[in-house]
């Protein structure tokens, strides 16, 4: 989700000043005195009262300084998180194309929201490409697959987290070396990373 806060935070009897963020799964607090990582998973109660965001799970309640706009806007997103597809940009109107094998659960996702979802490289330019990466001859296949998105269109890799086959240096180095623009980074799954690429805005 990308925000964050410089504030104060309290977690039991410590208190610190430090910055907030807000990410996809997590609340995280980095302090002078203490730092913590919430996930959202784990949080068995939520509360935003005038300036002050209270999140508790197992290890503690933490609450955070925030002022009166933020906490219940931080509280709102803890509360109903994006989801996956919400993340990677896929919309009712959206086309779709998926080269290579990604998981059931995501193509059946896919299938139901977008407009359309094709199985291979697509006969008519799509909104969103998703490619399977699995070793660094895919990313060869970037110059290629770019000509079969629409300009503003996107295409994200899809990689193994951890992988020394295939880095994130790799997909951004092949990226470029595409004409291709790096924007944005995604946890797939708990197995999978997702980097999206574009074509640049002088190109399009």
């Amino acid at each position: 989700m990308g925000r964050e806060a410089l504030c104060v935070a309290r977690l039991g009897r410590q208190r610190s000043q430090g910055k907030a963020l807000l990410e996809t799964s997590d609340l995280i607090f980095r302090g002078d005195e203490f730092r913590v990582k919430v996930p959202f998973k784990a949080i068995t109660a939520i509360a935003a009262k005038g300036t002050t965001l209270t999140v508790t799970w197992p290890e503690g309640t933490l609450a955070l300084e925030l002022g009166a706009d933020a906490a219940p806007k931080w509280a709102e997103k803890i509360r109903n998180p994006p989801s996956r597809l919400d993340k990677l940009g896929v919309k009712a109107e959206s086309t779709v194309a998926i080269v290579g094998k990604l998981e059931s659960p995501f193509v059946d996702e896919v299938t139901a929201r977008a407009a359309r979802v094709e199985r291979k490289p697509p006969a008519h330019p799509v909104n969103l490409l998703f490619l399977a990466a699995e070793t660094r001859g895919d990313l060869e296949r970037l110059d290629q697959l770019q000509k079969m998105i629409v300009p503003d269109g996107a295409i994200w890799v899809v990689r193994r987290k951890g992988s020394a086959t295939i880095t994130e240096s790799d997909v951004l180095r092949m990226g470029k070396a595409s004409g291709l623009v790096d924007t944005k980074v995604v946890a797939f799954s708990d197995t999978h990373t997702a980097e999206k690429l574009v074509i640049p805005v002088s190109r399009r």
